[in-house]
């Protein structure tokens, strides 16, 4: 007897959030679930992935009126024409396309995760308002909402996106290619990115974009005023000519290496002696957790779920966002102190065991799946 039919549904199938979704499908596949990812771009992640992958190209990041509705028409003719037991989106633009065609075809169940919000407080507060009324209408026809960490669950509920019996936590999965760090890792990372053994090297991944912050990156590694520190951002986006200028123009003191979108993301990471990341605001971010299973000490800013894993002192720093002269400075810290470094990272990697394991999410995944009733309003569309 066949599994249960799952449709995963996410706008990018890349970063932090494509990962989280690819890992937790193929999980699901494993166990005998009919697992299909349904994406509007993301390559690598879809060549790669170990399930059925449909294509939607009308399925894109920025608002688009047209292919908005075109995504609509072809996601809720999709999900009528093959009966899905299923739909798990991610995302805010598939989150809300994907659940709107899974209502309007009356799939048994709706699921979506919140990797973090389309809202934060660095928008326009007229703005931020719509985003969260949007949500709200949304969480009438989802039956449960996944927070990737519990910052998030704590926003969802503060927010009342949904009612907090079908808000749920969960934890990033992180890759076992990084489990355990071995003493040839470091100088095979340093080969991989042509970085000289002898460097102290402040490593940063995620997508060059307004949430992730790269130019307070550049800043920061400005502000340290050590030309024997090599800064190095992994990952592109839309703000990549920028961070490029911004690069260029740096003290001529300052080393900025841009390794662009990298395959390899986990086998680099032993290259940092310092994990940075800037992110104005952030859900949970695998990057993060992966960094600390390689046994890299993390900076990181205060937002969101992110002090799930680093707590201050004790598994790593925070900082507050938009203060690159406080990340260089705790930068500095660890880079001045590497046995405290050490400490740090020993700890954070300590606490990255079961919880964070492909094996955790899926048993989440399958108990949010439960195809019982719950008190979610199937009966309003929230384009009422």
């Amino acid at each position: 007897m066949s599994g249960p039919r799952v449709a995963t549904v996410i706008t990018r199938l890349q970063a932090g959030a494509g990962i989280v979704a690819l890992r937790g499908a193929e999980a699901l596949a494993a166990r005998g679930y009919q697992v299909t990812i349904i994406a509007g771009s993301g390559d690598r992640l879809l060549d790669q992935a170990g399930v059925e992958v449909v294509r939607e190209p009308a399925l894109r990041a920025p608002i688009a009126p047209r292919d908005d509705l075109v995504a609509l028409h072809r996601l809720t003719g999709l999900f009528t024409r093959r009966p899905f037991d299923v739909v798990h989106t991610h995302s805010a633009k598939a989150g809300a396309i994907g659940r709107i065609a899974a209502h309007r075809a009356g799939v048994p169940r709706i699921v979506h995760t919140y990797h973090g919000f389309p809202f934060h407080e660095f928008q326009p507060l007229l703005r931020r308002q719509a985003y969260v009324r949007i949500e709200r209408r949304l969480g009438r026809i989802t039956d449960i909402a996944l927070c990737v960490g519990t910052g998030v669950s704590v926003e969802a509920i503060r927010r009342g996106l949904l009612p907090p019996e079908r808000i749920r936590t969960i934890a990033v999965p992180v890759g076992a290619e990084v489990l355990p760090p071995s003493p040839q890792a470091r100088p095979r990372a340093r080969r991989a990115l042509r970085l000289p053994d002898s460097a102290l090297v402040v490593g940063a991944v995620g997508r060059l974009s307004y949430q992730k912050a790269p130019e307070h990156f550049i800043a920061a590694m400005t502000a340290l005023h050590r030309p024997d520190v090599v800064g190095v951002w992994v990952g592109d986006g839309e703000l990549a000519a920028r961070v490029q200028a911004l690069a260029r123009a740096a003290h001529p003191d300052t080393r900025i290496v841009l390794a662009g979108e990298r395959a390899d993301v986990p086998a680099l990471l032993p290259a940092f002696d310092v994990f940075a990341l800037p992110s104005r605001y952030e859900g949970l971010p695998v990057a993060i957790v992966e960094a600390m299973a390689a046994g890299v000490p993390v900076v990181a800013t205060a937002v969101n779920a992110v002090p799930d894993v680093v707590r201050p002192g004790e598994t790593g720093l925070l900082v507050p966002p938009q203060r690159p002269d406080l990340l260089a400075t705790a930068i500095a810290y660890l880079l001045d102190r590497p046995g405290e470094a050490a400490r740090l990272a020993h700890a954070a990697r300590a606490q990255v065991g079961a919880r964070y394991g492909a094996g955790a999410l899926a048993d989440a995944l399958e108990a949010a799946y439960q195809l019982t009733p719950t008190t979610a309003d199937h009966e309003e569309s929230p384009c009422a």
